[in-house]
């Protein structure tokens, strides 16, 4: 898959905030300016993104030329729970989505939201009944929810992310793990006719699997370490295919790859590992996690049981029993590709939705 993102602004120097040695400043990123209303008030954009674990929503307005989020709502509601073994979205898992639906659709009502676009990932996807499902968003809760490919996923992660890749390393790995799948993109950073650099897709995958997916098959609560092996060694093998294409490895050797994360496993690892007194965003997007680090953190998981796991203010107990298999996906992507170092990302589709929208 090939596609170049024309991202007006996404990449370079312009504005401080967004240079590759630091993180944009909590609720900013740079976007080409939006017209303002007649009365000048600024327009306001929402972009919602359903993932098989997470319910999450964003409301921005733009600001110079980037954007300022105004409000904002996430909630676990494992839309995805159970899938694998059903093949459908259980009446729990959409009771529990509708809830969330309810309180995004009374903030977007609540801001006056001049454009949206809300998306369905890979939960959805699957669903034999998701359809139907969200026919009953839209008579239920009045939000209209597209399903996305998982080509149109990573494009919009990598639009989302793009302001913290460094311009001067020519390739970029950019990962998502999700709930339900885990997306992989290869991109080479373009100079353009402005002599900004842009990210050019080169390749991407969707893993089919994820950090629900995976917990429902090998267990979260308790994960011995031969299973947590068993998880690391079916994402390496996932891998390899994606690998033999691109031949990445040796772009690695020649030390012209950089590495970014964007998912909830990457920034909870950043987050224990700068020892949050809880998860705090503007410390952890944008901030780096040497591999050595990410296994250290990984290992002290591991080691943990469940009650020890849900005690860390990053995790908690809606999520302890995720963390493990996010961590094994991580460690298979590290041990493909020997970058050293990762990019913690706490972005994604709904700011890549967002920059659409404001450049649209």
């Amino acid at each position: 898959m090939e596609k170049a993102l024309s991202s007006g602004g996404l990449v370079g120097g312009a504005v401080a905030a967004l240079r590759p040695d630091r993180a944009a400043p909590e609720g900013f990123l740079r976007a080409s300016p939006a017209p303002a209303l007649a009365d000048g008030f600024a327009r306001q954009f929402a972009a919602l993104d359903l993932g098989t674990n997470n319910c999450r929503l964003l409301v921005a307005r733009p600001v110079g030329g980037g954007f300022r989020v105004v409000d904002a709502f996430s909630r676990i509601v494992r839309l995805g729970e159970g899938l694998a073994a059903t093949g459908a979205l259980s009446d729990a898992a959409m009771t529990r989505t509708l809830d969330a639906l309810r309180v995004c659709a009374a903030k977007i009502a609540a801001r006056k939201v001049s454009a949206g676009r809300y998306v369905a990932t890979e939960a959805c996807r699957r669903a034999a009944n998701c359809e139907a499902f969200l026919t009953r968003v839209r008579d239920e809760v009045g939000l209209e929810i597209e399903i996305i490919s998982s080509r149109e996923e990573a494009r919009l992660v990598v639009a989302g992310c793009a302001p913290l890749l460094h311009p001067r390393i020519p390739n970029a790995i950019v990962f998502d793990i999700g709930g339900g799948s885990t997306e992989i993109v290869w991109l080479r950073l373009v100079r353009g006719p402005d002599g900004r650099r842009r990210p050019h897709i080169l390749g991407a995958v969707s893993l089919p699997f994820g950090v629900v997916t995976l917990t429902d098959r090998f267990g979260g609560a308790e994960v011995s370490p031969a299973t947590y092996r068993l998880m690391i060694a079916e994402a390496a093998a996932a891998l390899v295919p994606f690998e033999r294409n691109h031949r990445i490895l040796r772009h690695v050797r020649d030390g012209r790859v950089q590495m970014l994360g964007s998912s909830g496993t990457v920034t909870t690892l950043a987050g224990i590992h700068l020892a949050l007194p809880r998860y705090i965003r503007a410390f952890v997007d944008g901030s780096m996690l040497t591999f050595e680090q990410i296994a250290a953190v990984s290992a002290h998981l591991a080691g943990l049981d469940f009650d020890g796991r849900a005690a860390n203010p990053c995790i908690g107990r809606e999520r302890a029993d995720l963390v493990l298999s996010g961590c094994a996906v991580l460690d298979a992507i590290c041990a493909t590709w020997p970058v050293g170092r990762l990019r913690v990302a706490d972005r994604g589709v709904r700011e890549g939705i967002l920059l659409d929208l404001m450049q649209g």
